[in-house]
């Protein structure tokens, strides 16, 4: 694969900084465009949620948010692909938004009507204003449907309101929302296990769980395929629907998707105690971008991939036999214009006075959050409490708002935390308070948008102690209402906004309750200069880092990845046309198979859902399915099959010992017929003076690298790191070659080759290439090969180096000029010869002779009297002259990599299945034409 560097044209193509960078310019003439033709003309203030806390809409507000849903929630399309309407405006890219929940809820009022109310949360927020894309909500509408009126009726009052939905029945909605998702993955994701008493009974219902999940998951697949027009973006949304990007790429491999995770992600030692771990990390892989709201969450992504999938991660993501899922932090923002132009409104003028004459001469201190274990609300109640009792000069003027919104009130969990908090609240009350005043304010509920606007302004101290938060946007609309008062902000370092607003805020850890309480005092006490910097930092990234900016970043990095992507799969093989590769097999007179072993021939044992097993993956293993279609390919007399192995001699003795075959042992150096005794094809004054001291280092790093083991072969050793723990590995294998490089091999004629899991130290010109041409002179010596060769199927999972035997059977020129094609390949591997073989400087010349007496010879035989060419060619042949031995035409050559998609190979097999099937229909079809010819 051919990676892109920023700024750096790509095959002529804009490079990624360049495509973005026209993008951005492109979104801000649009943005220019439409205000001067007035799309934001009416734009009225209204209640929202705030920070996923439903608000009430006044009814005056109610039909403007309506209208304003409809126009407002659009998202994505890149204005630069030409697409025109017919007024001459570019044509929007349409949006497929997909959340668990539409931002509409459905009340049923008779059979065939329905009463909407629009619930604007943060996603919705997000994306009001995004005037680029022209979007449509997928979501569950919140409601069980079961009759198919009520759904058509219903799916027609969604649709004007640009939401389609997804009918799920009460029992999948149990078992997939309630129980899956907020019983599993929310308190995994938010670092939370499952209680101790419950872990029977959530185990035996676990399968069942996950089985709904994965059908919801389809449905919601389903109706996003129906609707699908071909050049929409699909944006799906949180790990309700972790499963959705797999479904969706099953049904069109080409249809762009993105995945965001509005949650924290847990680092993999979290991730790996769920037990359908891998399916869902498999799943969200098949999305083309990932988002997080933080680097963190998505290192933690990352690493969970590496860990437990054993994939690549990269620092563009992660990468998986070519296909690179890319991976991005996304911090989302606000709507900040709202909270300011709302600061002028006069309900929320009249709010702000109320608030100041009753609190007069006191500060004030807020907390504001859903009632969840993870806000971390009794960590600041008590350390609040801990800062009166150590500052009882404090007590009368300071006062602490606390508004705590019921959420989940049927859960034994939350009811316990509210008893918890009320208990608390009340003690501490008691405690402090007097006839007059207390020192908490505590509310069990929402409050309306200019309500929620004052107790902003009038602040001056904001709490957010989160235990663990994806985001929490409470912090940014605090700053956003705090042009006048300029309060500080004290913010968890476990919330996702402690990435962005940390320089300007307080960070605490909420499980110290004694530093929590020391922040109080610091900020109570902070002086008007410092307030006023930390102010003015968290200011300006509030308002310049939007929800706008984030919705249009992350599309407009989705389309990007997608060409990313297109350019890297013109550089990938197609994948091998199988009846093609068989049908001229059939027609050919003399055939040669080059296999590899490893990954190519032998059986998988690191397959999904299995666990892996060392042992039996070092112990390498013919697949037994092969048995008996390589016995009949190696028992036809046309054909000829060489085995070529980095692998030992005593391990390909084992496995095909009994077949009729050429074994070909660490990289060609050691050849010989089945029948026949090992024989050594290394150049006459090989140097392996280096071993001993490679030995040495791998030994050393073996030893302190557990699981790690390393191969000592008589031209080369192999040092394997593959089931290691992968980050430890990789630094292990830098150290490694640090002290190759600079120790035993600084002077030593050996190439360095590096697997993805695995060093090897071999000979200079030690590569499967270089010695096909010394293997096909021995089978011509040995008198194995009775015709021309004019059929070649090179199979194998090689390493990049080893690829030179691609391009070795790689015919050059057009059809019908065999003899000369001939020439320049034995000239090609003349040219690798004499660069990496010590002591053969006369080789190029002899072998360039005779490949010229071949081509002459030819021309007089005729392409009738190939008996008589070969009778006079083999005496003329020496041990490294096989190139001479090929006829071969382009259309009769088929080479492919397997499992590696970046591959100088012509065609691809996925796995060592296509192989198993390949063979057999080979060893079939063979036996099935012989069986025809004898009768």
């Amino acid at each position: 694969m051919i990676l892109q560097t920023p700024g750096i044209k790509y095959n002529g193509v804009p490079s990624r900084l360049e495509r973005l960078l026209r993008e951005r310019e492109l979104r801000k003439s649009s943005k220019s465009l439409y205000a001067n033709e007035g799309i934001r003309d009416g734009y009225r203030d209204s209640d929202v949620s705030v920070n996923g806390i439903e608000l009430c809409l006044s009814d005056g507000d109610k039909r403007t948010r309506d209208e304003e849903l409809i126009e407002g929630l659009v998202a994505a399309k890149t204005l630069s692909d030409g697409s025109e309407r017919l007024d001459g405006r570019p044509q929007k890219q349409r949006l497929l938004v997909v959340a668990n929940r539409l931002p509409v809820s459905a009340v049923r009022k008779g059979k065939d009507s329905w009463a909407l109310e629009v619930s604007v949360g943060g996603l919705v927020r997000a994306l009001l204003g995004v005037n680029e894309f022209e979007a449509n909500w997928i979501g569950w509408a919140g409601v069980n449907v079961p009759d198919e009126i009520g759904q058509r009726s219903l799916t027609e009052a969604l649709a004007e309101k640009r939401c389609i939905p997804v009918f799920l029945d009460q029992e999948t909605v149990h078992q997939y929302y309630n129980g899956y998702c907020n019983n599993i993955l929310w308190p995994l994701f938010h670092y939370l296990p499952l209680p101790q008493e419950d872990r029977l009974a959530t185990t035996r219902s676990f399968q069942s769980q996950f089985a709904a999940y994965k059908k919801a998951n389809q449905m919601f697949a389903d109706v996003i395929n129906e609707h699908y027009q071909e050049g929409d973006v699909v944006w799906c949304h949180d790990y309700h629907l972790m499963f959705l990007p797999k479904c969706l790429k099953e049904y069109n491999s080409k249809m762009k998707v993105g995945w965001f995770l509005h949650t924290p992600f847990p680092s993999s030692e979290i991730h790996r105690t769920l037990p359908s771990r891998s399916e869902l990390l498999r799943a969200v892989l098949a999305a083309d971008l990932v988002g997080f709201h933080t680097y963190d969450y998505a290192r933690h992504f990352v690493s969970a991939c590496t860990r437990i999938l054993g994939l690549e991660g990269t620092p563009e993501g992660v990468e998986d036999q070519g296909k690179l899922t890319r991976v991005a932090a996304f911090p989302i923002g606000i709507d900040s214009d709202r909270f300011i132009r709302a600061l002028e409104l006069s309900p929320v003028k009249y709010h702000i006075k109320e608030l100041q004459e009753r609190f007069a001469g006191r500060k004030v201190m807020l907390g504001i959050d859903r009632l969840d274990m993870i806000k971390g609300i009794p960590q600041r109640i008590l350390a609040f409490e801990k800062f009166l009792e150590e500052n009882p000069d404090w007590r009368d003027k300071v006062v602490l708002l606390q508004i705590a919104v019921p959420t989940r009130t049927d859960v034994p969990e939350y009811q316990k935390l509210t008893c918890q908090v009320h208990e608390i609240v009340g003690r501490i009350n008691g405690r402090f308070g007097t006839l007059t005043a207390v020192p908490i304010h505590h509310l069990d509920r929402s409050l309306d948008f200019h309500a929620l606007c004052a107790i902003y302004a009038v602040t001056d101290v904001a709490l957010v102690t989160s235990l663990r938060d994806g985001m929490n946007l409470v912090s940014y609309e605090f700053v956003a209402c705090q042009a006048s008062k300029k309060g500080v902000l004290i913010l968890s370092e476990f919330a996702g906004a402690a990435q962005s607003l940390g320089a300007g805020a307080i960070l605490v850890n909420p499980w110290n309750v004694t530093e929590l309480a020391s922040s109080i005092v610091y900020a109570l006490t902070m002086s008007a200069h410092e307030r006023e910097k930390r102010h003015h930092h968290n200011f300006m990234h509030v308002t310049t880092h939007t929800s706008q900016e984030w919705a249009e970043t992350f599309v407009s990095e989705l389309n990007d990845t997608v060409v990313e992507a297109q350019l890297r799969t013109r550089q990938i093989p197609p994948q091998l046309p199988t009846k093609l590769a068989i049908e001229r097999y059939l027609r050919s007179n003399n055939r040669l198979l080059i296999l590899g072993f490893n990954a190519t021939l032998t059986e998988p044992v690191d397959a999904q859902g299995r666990r892996i097993d060392q042992l039996k993956e070092m112990e390498l293993k013919l697949h037994p399915d092969l048995k008996e279609p390589l016995r009949k390919l190696c028992n036809d007399p046309k054909t000829t099959v060489v085995v070529l192995s980095g692998s030992d001699r005593n391990v390909l003795d084992e496995n095909f010992g009994e077949y009729r075959m050429w074994l070909a042992a660490e990289h060609g150096m050691f050849l010989r017929q089945t029948e026949g005794n090992w024989m050594t094809t290394m150049p006459e004054n090989l140097n392996m003076d280096w071993v001993d001291s490679v030995k040495h280092v791998f030994e050393y790093f073996t030893e302190r690298t557990p699981r790690s083991h390393f191969e000592l072969r008589e031209t080369s050793l192999v040092w394997n790191y593959k089931y290691t723990d992968i980050e430890f590995g990789r630094l292990q294998s830098k150290d490694l070659l640090q002290h190759l490089w600079t120790g035993p091999i600084s002077n030593a004629s050996v190439d360095v080759v590096q697997g993805s899991r695995s060093v090897e130290v071999r000979a200079v010109g030690v590569t499967k290439g270089a010695a096909i041409d010394r293997i096909l002179g021995e089978i011509v010596h040995n008198n194995d090969v009775k015709a021309p060769i004019d059929y070649v199927l090179c199979i194998g999972h090689f390493l990049p180096k080893d690829e030179d035997i691609y391009s070795f059977f790689e015919p050059e020129l057009p059809l019908g000029q065999a003899a000369t094609t001939r020439n320049k390949i034995a000239n090609h591997l003349n040219r690798n010869t004499s660069n990496h073989s010590a002591g053969k400087s006369g080789h190029r010349a002899v072998s360039y002779k005779v490949s010229q007496q071949a081509s002459t010879l030819d021309k007089k035989a005729g392409s009738n009297e190939n008996g008589n060419w070969w009778s006079m060619m083999r005496d003329r042949m020496t041990v490294h002259e096989g190139s001479s031995v090929l006829d071969l035409k382009a259309d009769n050559y088929f080479s492919c990599a397997v499992g590696r998609k970046c591959s100088t190979s012509r065609y691809l097999l996925g796995s060592s299945a296509d192989v198993v099937s390949l063979l057999k229909e080979l060893a079939y079809c063979s036996s099935y034409r012989a069986a025809s010819s004898y009768k």
